[in-house]
């Protein structure tokens, strides 16, 4: 059975159930908690949580995820996969226990013919938590399982949380035995490689505290109703069904191998190193391809910096396979062509997704060229220093300065006879693990106490949000907190949380800064300075009270601060249209990454695989100005989310969109998914003027404008300093430019005289330093210190001419040091009778360095490099004395 058909079956299983499917959720979604989403649950935490009331009673959903915390053993076993989906049904309430493990049952044991899966009963297992009777009673009386084929586990198997404060509870896992030819007879708690985990039913009842229960500890409260969750591994019910031994070989993982296979004229199979390549290359071509597609971009930190590890491990698994041209885009194909039916939007951004991987492939081709050379400086010093072992230093600073892989480190060191310090290269990589370990944790936040903001939506419902068509509105005040703890009423003075039951006031949300403004009512005068959306529905206007004092039940009117909403609405709407300028001249790989608008002015960023044009840019803020022109109305509707896409309509990486969406619509040229406020007509832009753009990451560049009034200053302020410049250098201002030129190359040249001037004033002491040289048991040594301000080509002129000036008739060595505030720079010049006798430049360097807190590096003939202790100096050259047997 194939994988797709697996899918199909599991979502039709429960619709006839009565489940509402649910499209699978954005791999990135917003959570503090979460790198990537990692569980079929994560979308409806807010249901569990009571943060929302849940629109359907059930729900079914295979959903994306990629869990990346074994990313170093994917490969070496079986097991390990970044990417997988996760087959789910959910009750809010509805059914619990019973219902949850008769709906399993029936979709694994109904034969195929029924659109079942099929499984032989008799091999099914299951395990429960501890104390569970009343789940070992159903499996029971639902299944017939006979009692030792249904085994209690401890929290650490059988108790599911998400790692954090929130919801979680006791499960009943289900497990497959596969055959005494994979391992012992006992069941899941003997052998977990022969009974194979497929299913984890979790009751979910519990709200978990900073201790989990997985380790004993009591849970903090309860949910709002008991909820159920369940988990099924659509690759591992493939690989049972399909009859091969692991995910590597199912439908959707072989092709990859295959591609592999011919690329690299070896066989899958044939040798386990080789093996192991091979199931990194597939595993990570899946995840690589699914990550793009929801919008993430390699980078140093964060999700890009996990992409940019996986695609680069792609790379490294394949020169070790012997395959040395570009391949990231065939396997991009492959895994189009695998995943495509399932998930169509891969077909449609395949172009982006493409250009995505080829870029990251050319920039870590240029890092394993520039990496290559480094490793043979490293490897000549060691060879020079008589050593046969690579420093593990060396070989952790090749990896995380330049990004260069151990297993290549490794393989280059064998092929010049070294071997690599791999402990000390462990213990470095530990390190950073628990450094990286203690920052995620500092900054998981899990999640607090919501539970007064839950108590107002339950009793009163979501807030009514007026502001699409009202900038003024009564309301009555139905919450009020301070400290996120009720009160019953505020006075002047005090900061505090005020909930509406209406609300003209926008909440921060898809990059629009949130409305201030005022409030009045009973006496009282409020200042708003913030809204914000603290479960979803509810409006959280946090306030100043500026006046009198507001109760429960109050009755308000609101007003906007109108003019600040009109600035942030042009510069919304400005967004649109720079974003739909921005895909016109870079195709659908340039899509949104994040935006912010505020009053009259917008940030907007963008994925794009290659440079960003400044003529383009140019084109760009020239095609929305006249753009503007057309004065076209915007408009705005809610559809279907399909019928909103069939129309052309844009949606946002990461964005979470419900079945009916809101569209804005400003004619043909710009039509986005969005729940932001924005103008009546484009003309009311008035200008639109791009200030500044950057690249800010791998991929991502951000583009800067300002709108309206805002633009207009901005002009002005340029015309009157294109004026003055004019009035000064006496010029009609189109001829800046050339006079300006011919400044700068007058400046220029002046300063490569000064610099001509400067370094033969430093010359002219190359006489006096020779002069100073010193027998170091048969060298002429000259260690001196260099007057600061001498820079590096300066400082390597004066080493050379020294080194000349001593000649070439005994062993001469020359090291200069110039001390600069906190810093110390220096070169080492040998003369070729020194290098005869083993005396090179790079190695004399290691002798002095540490005395500095310097490191440097260079041929035998001449080194250079730095320090951070210029107190350090005098020692450096002692050592260096001594080092050549001197005293």
């Amino acid at each position: 059975m194939q994988t797709h058909e697996i899918r199909n079956r599991f979502l039709t299983h429960f619709k006839n159930a009565g489940h509402t499917e649910v499209p699978s959720a954005s791999l990135i979604l917003d959570d503090p908690n979460l790198l990537f989403v990692n569980a079929g649950m994560v979308q409806f935490k807010p249901y569990f949580l009571g943060e929302a009331p849940p629109p359907y009673p059930t729900a079914t959903s295979v959903q994306k995820c990629v869990r990346t915390g074994d990313i170093d053993e994917v490969g070496k076993t079986t097991r390990h996969n970044t990417f997988f989906q996760m087959a789910g049904n959910f009750s809010f309430g509805d059914y619990f226990k019973a219902g949850a493990i008769e709906h399993a049952w029936n979709l694994i044991t109904s034969s195929q013919d029924d659109g079942g899966y099929g499984l032989d009963p008799d091999r099914i297992w299951t395990t429960v938590y501890l104390d569970d009777d009343e789940a070992i009673e159903l499996w029971r009386k639902i299944t017939g399982l006979p009692d030792e084929r249904i085994q209690r586990r401890d929290g650490l198997d059988n108790y599911w949380d998400m790692g954090v404060p929130g919801p979680g509870g006791p499960c009943s896992e289900i497990y497959y035995d596969r055959g005494a030819e994979f391992g012992k007879e006992g069941g899941p708690v003997v052998d977990e490689d022969r009974y194979l985990e497929i299913w984890n039913l979790v009751f979910m009842q519990d709200v978990r505290g900073e201790q989990s229960p997985k380790y004993g500890h009591k849970p903090i409260g309860t949910l709002p109703k008991k909820n159920i969750d369940t988990g099924m591994g659509v690759e591992r019910v493939a690989y049972l069904l399909q009859g091969v031994d692991n995910v590597y070989e199912t439908d959707l993982v072989r092709p990859v191998i295959g591609k592999a296979e011919e690329m690299s004229n070896r066989r899958y199979g044939a040798d386990h190193t080789d093996d192991v390549r091979f199931r990194v290359i597939a595993d990570h071509a899946r995840s690589g391809v699914m990550l793009i597609g929801d919008g993430v971009t390699p980078g140093n930190e964060g999700r890009g910096y996990v992409l940019r590890r996986l695609l680069r491990r792609i790379v490294r698994s394949v020169r070790l396979l012997g395959v040395d041209e570009p391949v990231l885009p065939e396997f991009a194909a492959v895994v189009r062509d695998a995943m495509g039916p399932s998930y169509p939007e891969l077909v449609r951004d395949f172009d982006r997704i493409s250009a995505v991987m080829k870029t990251e492939e050319d920039a870590f081709r240029a890092t394993l060229t520039t990496g290559s050379r480094i490793f043979d400086v490293a490897a000549s010093q060691t060879k020079d220093s008589g050593s046969k072992v690579l420093a593990g230093d060396k070989a952790f600073q090749l990896h995380d300065t330049y990004g260069f892989p151990i297993d290549l480190t490794l393989e280059m060191a064998s092929e010049q006879g070294l071997q690599v310090d791999e402990n000390r290269f462990r213990e470095l990589m530990e390190e950073q693990r628990q450094r990286a370990k203690a920052d995620a944790a500092a900054r998981k936040t899990g999640h607090g106490d919501l539970s007064e903001y839950r108590k107002v939506l339950e009793q009163h419902g979501e807030t009514e949000f007026l502001g699409y068509t009202d900038l003024q509105s009564t309301a009555r005040v139905i919450g009020l907190l301070v400290d996120g703890r009720p009160v019953p009423g505020v006075t002047a003075g005090q900061h505090a949380e005020l909930i509406l039951d209406r609300t003209p006031f926008y909440a921060e949300s898809g990059g629009q800064i949130a409305d201030s403004g005022l409030l009045a009512g009973s006496g009282a005068e409020i200042q708003v300075d913030d809204v914000q959306k603290a479960v979803p529905g509810l409006f959280v206007h946090r306030v100043t009270i500026l006046s009198g004092e507001i109760g429960l039940d109050a009755e308000v009117t609101g007003s906007v601060d109108r003019d600040r909403r009109r600035a942030i609405e042009r510069a919304h709407s400005a967004t649109h249209l720079v974003h739909a300028a921005v895909r016109g001249a870079y195709g659908q790989r340039a899509a949104q990454a994040g935006s912010l608008n505020s009053p009259g002015r917008m940030r907007f960023d963008f994925t794009t695989p290659g440079s960003v044009s400044t003529d383009i840019l140019t084109e760009v803020e020239e095609e929305v100005n006249d753009y503007l022109q057309t004065d076209v109305e915007v408009q705005t509707f809610t559809t279907t989310k399909a019928k909103a896409l069939e129309l052309g309509a844009v949606a946002l990486f990461g964005e979470k969109y419900g079945d009916n969406v809101r569209v804005v619509d400003m004619g043909e040229y710009s039509r986005e998914l969005c729940g932001g406020t924005h103008v009546g007509r484009i003309g009311q832009l008035g200008l639109v003027k791009l200030v500044g753009d950057s690249s800010i990451g791998s991929g991502v560049h951000r583009v800067e404008a300002l709108v309206g009034s805002d633009a207009l200053r901005y002009v002005r302020k340029e015309q009157l300093l294109v004026s003055q410049l004019a009035d000064q250098l006496k010029v009609p201002s189109a001829e800046l430019p050339g006079r300006i030129e011919g400044l700068l190359g007058r400046i220029k040249s002046a300063e490569k005289e000064i610099e001509q001037l400067r370094v033969a004033q430093v010359l002219q002491s190359a006489g006096a330093l020779a002069g100073k040289a010193q027998d170091a048991n048969g060298v002429r040594l000259v260690a001196e210190r260099v007057p600061e301000g001498v820079d590096a080509g300066a400082l390597r002129a004066l080493a050379t001419d020294v080194r000349n000036r001593l000649g070439n008739s005994e062993p001469g060595v020359v090291a200069l040091f110039v001390p600069a505030g906190d810093k110390v720079s220096f070169v080492v010049a040998t003369n070729g009778v020194a290098r005869d006798k083993g005396l090179a430049a790079g190695k004399l360097v290691g002798s002095f360095a540490p005395a500095i807190d310097g490191r440097g590096g260079g041929k035998p003939d001449m080194a250079q490099g730095g320090g951070t202790k210029p107190a350090g100096l005098d020692d450096a050259i002692a050592l260096l004395r001594k080092e050549l047997g001197g005293t």
